[in-house]
């Protein structure tokens, strides 16, 4: 004790010294700030399942687009002396049991497959914001009336109502787009419902509202955008589910007819002959598997790039 005493009375303020840090840089900023989509997009960009999924999305639309213009044929053009044929370097992924090339008519599968995803999953975001926007915004008698309505329209059986279109209606891709989104939008005004429920109340509302905002802007310039994060997953999730709803309908024969090529109606067509012409069912399989594939795994990673209790 007495020993260490008698260092501590030698030491001067001299021998302290601050290590390692230099005052000039105490202010200066290390990290630069990001918005919150610049952050999400940063964490997304680190997932790398996610990112994969969405290089396979971005090759799947793009040979959706191009792939039909590689090769001579059309996704109608019947061969009777070529029927059947497998995988060569005149038809890179066979023919089918009228001679039509199996590679374009895919391909074309997978185009009808895309716009009907998209066109509902847009369809369904334009009503279900407007939808449950308004539900979650005014609340009360109206939250409630429209609410219920919903909740009556969601019980009944969805495939039966779009079977029941299909069948009253004339089969075409418009009319598949319609079946898929008349009760498609319900979930999505649920999501938005709740979204808005949460942010009416928070502070920055408030402070809008006590300035006079009216409720178009508090609700389109303020409470949607802050809602965006689970409103873009949602969409994300509901393409493949558009898809697969489509195939489906087409494998039952309730979707676009022949000779339009669909994803769906070229499994069924190859099912008779898939143990001796497995090539006829393969490729629209791969396709439509890797298309929900990818969009499931990219909502996902959308999904946890854009929860803030994840932030690191």
């Amino acid at each position: 004790m007495a020993e260490s005493n008698k260092v501590i009375a030698q030491l001067k303020p001299e021998d302290f010294r601050k290590v390692g840090i230099d005052e000039k840089d105490a202010e200066v900023i290390q990290r630069e700030s990001l918005s919150a989509w610049q952050d999400a997009w940063q964490r997304l960009r680190q997932n790398k399942m996610a990112m994969t999924a969405m290089i396979i999305m971005i090759l799947i639309v793009i040979m959706a687009i191009v792939a039909p213009h590689l090769v001579p044929y059309t996704y109608d053009s019947n061969d009777l002396m070529s029927t059947n044929k497998p995988p060569s370097s005149d038809h890179w992924f066979g023919t089918d049991d009228f001679g039509r090339d199996v590679f374009v008519r895919t391909w074309m599968g997978a185009r009808i497959s895309l716009i009907v995803g998209l066109a509902a999953a847009l369809i369904d975001l334009i009503i279900g914001i407007i939808y449950g926007g308004i539900m979650g915004f005014f609340g009360g008698r109206i939250d409630t009336v429209m609410n219920k309505f919903s909740e009556i329209l969601y019980s009944i059986p969805y495939l039966l109502v779009v079977i029941m279109l299909l069948v009253v209606l004339e089969p075409s891709l418009g009319t598949i787009i319609l079946a898929l989104t008349i009760t498609g939008w319900i979930n999505m005004s649920w999501i938005v419902r709740g979204e808005i429920m949460q942010l009416k109340n928070r502070e920055f509302i408030l402070a809008s509202r006590s300035m006079g905002a009216g409720w178009k802007r508090l609700l389109f310039r303020h409470l949607l955008p802050n809602a965006m994060g689970p409103i873009i997953v949602t969409v994300t999730l509901s393409v493949p589910s558009a898809i697969f709803s489509e195939a489906f309908l087409s494998f039952l024969g309730l979707g676009v007819q022949a000779p339009v090529a669909s994803l769906g109606s070229m499994i069924s067509d190859s099912l008779t002959g898939w143990m001796y012409y497995p090539w006829r069912m393969l490729a629209p399989a791969i396709v439509i598997s890797l298309t929900m594939l990818s969009f499931n795994i990219f909502g996902d990673g959308l999904r946890d790039a854009l929860d803030p209790k994840l932030k690191k």
